[in-house]
């Protein structure tokens, strides 16, 4: 017997439309957690803003457009790759090099991650285009 109802959490029961129904070791393989062995390193609000030059305010401002991904630590902090300094480089480099607002900029830093990771493909495969990267 089953203390659940009828919707809730049920794989494969009958009215989940055209779904495949999984099996126990597909559930195991997709819903497995993960832990690493070594945490990975992080960078506060601060250290990001000393890295890069700009004000915190600014790095926050980017954070909520989407133009950074940071993070919040259990305190409630912003939390940061090691990579943003060079995140928040890129983003300048686009401000003033073309004169794009951050609107603009999150549209650009989208096509260009779509680009590398088309190229990235194509390397993989073992094609490769008749000109070299630009990027």
């Amino acid at each position: 017997m089953n203390d659940r109802p009828a919707g809730a959490a049920g794989i494969g029961r009958a009215g989940m439309g055209n779904r495949p129904v999984r099996t126990g070791a597909d559930l195991t393989a997709s819903t497995a957690v993960r832990y690493a062995l070594v945490p990975a390193p992080r960078l506060s609000l601060d250290a990001v803003a000393r890295r890069s030059g700009l004000h915190p305010d600014l790095i926050r401002r980017f954070v909520a457009l989407g133009l950074i991904d940071a993070e919040r630590d259990a305190a409630g902090r912003l939390v940061f790759d090691p990579t943003a300094p060079a995140a928040l480089a890129r983003v300048q480099r686009l401000r003033t090099g073309l004169c794009l607002n951050y609107a603009s900029i999150g549209l650009v830093l989208d096509l260009l991650d779509r680009i590398s990771l088309l190229e990235a493909a194509l390397r993989g495969r073992g094609m490769r285009s008749e000109t070299s990267p630009w990027t």
